[in-house]
């Protein structure tokens, strides 16, 4: 098999996973949104510690702890992940898939918009138009939902802060996302010993499948990255972008026909006029990423993201570095979607 249909297989391994990971947090439900996050942050960053050993590669974790400047930046990248992975977790447990994927849908466009107002982008005419289709689906879905769709503004911003900050940060991926899961750890672990002291946790008390579960949502985390990260080495970031489009589709018929959530009309069109907003944004894309070589060292900044999916090419508006989430690649430099 050639390098590149292996970087195929990869990239779509890796997305596959991130897309049936909005059946695996329903199967947790009966631990409740929060301490489900919990249980991903601290269980993450076992997995990556695990792997980080088995390459003996602690030089750039210890690094990034001795750089302030770094340990902010990737402190509010931390941040910003957690409650993009919190806000899916609850969308999804709580009946509300779609939202979700709709936020993953607009966070390209989101995205566009961050590297306009914090990296002095220029944006094409094709650009301006997929970011004005985003913002009238969004109007036509206030409408439709009788309410803002916080969610999906909330998945969509937390992911596009994600890779505007990874943007800043100078480190290869698997130490940035170590240093990420490392930050958020001390919190979690907090969290879920005071819900084993007062009882009310779930890891022991509810079946032994169900503690398998919370402890294999950090490999649900882990490995979809480390597939992501060597597709990243093998094909262009431009194929990568069309790949990361796989999660919110999926993500989007899971709600319709697995979830059989609500979906009138007004909904529809709503997500119509998203879906003609990105065909406009990766026509474009295509028009101008031309095809590019694996570049040596790509699959360690790619593997930086953390989100339910990530996003890969970075076009003019690239916004993030980030390697994933939920995730979880990025276009026009979103962060990889979560995911």
């Amino acid at each position: 098999m050639s390098e590149s249909k292996r970087g195929v297989l990869f990239g779509a391994s890796a997305y596959l996973i991130w897309s049936f990971s909005t059946l695996y947090w329903p199967l947790l439900d009966a631990a409740g949104s929060v301490e489900i996050l919990a249980h991903r942050m601290v269980w993450a960053l076992l997995a990556v510690a695990v792997i980080l050993a088995a390459r003996g590669r602690w030089n750039g974790l210890l690094a990034a702890f001795r750089d302030r400047r770094k340990l902010l930046i990737l402190a509010g990248a931390a941040a910003a992940i957690s409650v993009n992975w919190g806000v899916f977790i609850y969308a999804v447990n709580s009946g509300q898939t779609s939202q979700a994927a709709l936020g993953y849908f607009i966070n390209p466009l989101v995205s566009i918009v961050f590297g306009v107002l914090f990296f002095a982008e220029r944006l094409r005419r094709a650009q301006w138009i997929a970011v004005a289709l985003g913002a009238l689906a969004v109007a036509v879905l206030t409408y439709a939902y009788g309410a803002l769709p916080w969610m999906s503004i909330t998945v969509a911003l937390t992911f596009a802060t994600y890779g505007a900050l990874k943007k800043l940060v100078s480190l290869d991926g698997l130490d940035s996302l170590a240093v990420e899961t490392l930050l958020i750890f001390l919190p979690a672990l907090g969290y879920l010993l005071f819900l084993g002291h007062s009882g009310t946790g779930t890891f022991t008390g509810v079946s032994t499948q169900h503690t398998l579960l919370l402890i294999g949502s950090g490999v649900v985390t882990a490995v979809p990255l480390l597939c992501f990260g060597a597709a990243a080495r093998r094909i262009p970031l431009s194929m990568i972008g069309l790949l990361q489009f796989m999660v919110p589709v999926m993500q989007f018929l899971f709600a319709w026909l697995v979830f059989a959530e609500e979906l009138p009309l007004s909904r529809w069109v709503g997500f119509g006029i998203v879906w003609v907003a990105l065909v406009v944004f990766v026509v474009d894309m295509l028009r101008h990423t031309g095809p590019r070589p694996p570049a040596a060292g790509r699959e360690d900044r790619a593997v930086a993201t953390g989100s339910e999916t990530p996003l890969s090419p970075r076009p003019v508006a690239a916004v993030g570095d980030a390697g994933c989430a939920d995730a979880p690649g990025q276009a026009a430099s979103p962060p990889r979607l979560s995911r």
